[in-house]
């Protein structure tokens, strides 16, 4: 980043904040977005109203009523994000990923809060959780929505909804019920996506992979060991037989010899099918840690539906191993290489993309406070998420802008701390003499330098370390072939 790109980050901010004054009836709420938005950019450790009120000196109470009484549309600012992201960063490669983030909260007055697994710390304990989706394209990720999702012990108990103001159109819905709205509105935004991916939550629900099907949306999604399929088309037998005697039977129905599918881990390890393949070798993904080498398996596959059709259209099992810690995974995709413009490469990298709603979450809780709000009721928990959206989105739009091309082991793709500290830097040189902003924007870059240069030592020696495990296996990762394409400057 430049002098000058940090210097111009002010007018960027205020033009891009320009673009949802339609959201808000009164000037006065847009005044205080500004202010929320340049509070979650600044160097506030913890980013709740009131520490970035007294950073932004305005009066905490002031900011709070932004987020609890002033009138403005939320989630009309939710649909804006997504609209800007459909029609300025669309690219035909793009994936959606579809997860769920704990947020831990003391006590239990805020919506939804309960003991209950946070999958952000990896335990059972007091927090709230959020539904989410984000979107990947080369370049560009950021979220697209979150959703808070209300226990059902909240959302049947009046008080409690009372108490935290929520409205009555909100009932008690799964995870999946709950990304399969997000998925359905983001579609009618405009935002389009390759396929989505999900982990093993969302891969067992039956209920939500008929859905996808329903909507014509592709996926590819991990689904645990005792997940069952077919590896041949089962027989549905439609209507009784003329000689048939006994109880009426319904119809139609799969026959006796095809009722039960096989465990996905049992076809892996003892089906022909898969015994007798020669796994292939794919690099997964280059990481600051080196090269990822799974070795791949695949066979066509079924899978029994929720719905009258029984049994879906013809999907793939994919099965991967990793070479060297032993792990294995198993995804079900509802594609099929070789057809429709599909390959077992796409499908991998879609089944792998999972990694940028996880950096999504992890820079939008360290960098924009995405998890450090105090409020208890509905609304205002929601207003809160949708701003940090809002304000990811710019980062992303600045990173895609300004970054010398999209290498991010090289260290020229941009990260979200750069933007923010650059903007934070820019932000509090304002009321400075022209040469000590100067000064101000040549110890910012002189600093994102020193730790780009530092962590890219750091990705090298890492590389280094994992390049010789993968000799000492006898395989070379650079001549094994990647599933993603090789970045291209811009």
């Amino acid at each position: 980043m430049r002098i000058q790109d940090i210097a111009k980050l002010g007018k960027l901010l205020a033009q891009f904040l320009a673009r949802f004054a339609c959201c808000f009836a009164r000037i006065e709420g847009r005044l205080l977005l500004a202010v929320y938005v340049n509070g979650l950019m600044s160097h506030v450790q913890r980013k709740n109203v009131e520490a970035m009120a007294l950073d932004q000196k305005v009066a905490p109470r002031t900011l709070q009523r932004f987020l609890e009484s002033i009138v403005w549309d939320e989630g009309r600012l939710r649909d804006r994000c997504q609209q800007i992201i459909a029609t300025e960063h669309a690219d035909p490669e793009a994936i959606g990923s579809i997860d769920e983030t704990g947020m831990v909260k003391y006590g239990d007055h805020t919506a939804g809060a309960k003991r209950q697994y946070n999958g952000s710390r990896g335990k059972i304990e007091n927090c709230v959780n959020h539904v989410a989706i984000s979107y990947a394209a080369p370049g560009f990720n950021c979220l697209l929505d979150a959703r808070l999702y209300l226990p059902k012990e909240w959302a049947d108990d009046p008080a409690r909804r009372k108490e935290n103001y929520i409205p009555d159109d909100v009932r008690f819905q799964t995870k999946p019920e709950i990304a399969l709205d997000l998925v359905d509105r983001a579609k009618a935004n405009g935002i389009r996506v390759l396929a989505w991916n999900a982990d093993e939550l969302y891969g067992r629900d039956g209920v939500f992979l008929d859905g996808l099907d329903e909507r014509g949306e592709a996926f590819v999604v991990e689904i645990p060991p005792n997940a069952h399929v077919w590896l041949a088309k089962p027989q549905i037998l439609r209507r009784p037989s003329n000689h048939r005697t006994g109880r009426r039977k319904k119809f139609p129905r799969l026959s006796k010899r095809h009722q039960q599918p096989n465990e996905v881990q049992n076809l892996a390890r003892y089906s022909p099918a898969f015994r007798e393949q020669t796994p292939q070798r794919y690099r997964i993904k280059d990481t600051h840690k080196g090269s990822e080498v799974w070795e791949i398996c695949w066979h066509t596959c079924w899978r029994k539906t929720h719905t009258n059709k029984l049994v879906s259209k013809q999907g793939t099992l994919i099965v991967a191993r990793n070479v060297l810690t032993d792990e294995t995974k198993y995804f079900l995709a509802n594609r099929v290489p070789g057809r429709d413009g599909w390959s077992l490469r796409k499908l991998l990298r879609v089944a792998f993309g999972r990694w940028p709603i996880e950096d999504c979450f992890r820079e939008a809780k360290e960098e924009l406070g995405l998890d450090h709000f105090e409020c208890r009721g509905w609304r205002c928990i929601h207003r809160h998420l949708y701003v940090a959206i809002l304000s990811q989105l710019f980062c992303a739009r600045v990173r895609q802008q300004m970054s010398p091309s999209e290498d991010v082991l090289g260290g020229e793709l941009l990260t979200t701390e750069q933007v923010r500290r650059a903007i934070n830097v820019h932000l509090a040189a304002l009321d400075f003499p022209p040469r000590c902003r100067h000064r101000m924007y040549c110890e910012e870059i002189e600093r994102q330098g020193y730790y780009c240069d530092r962590n890219a030592k750091a990705a090298k020696s890492h590389r280094t370390t994992r390049h010789k495990r993968l000799l000492e296996l006898g395989i070379d990762s650079d001549r094994i072939k990647s599933v993603f394409p090789k970045p291209h400057r811009t």
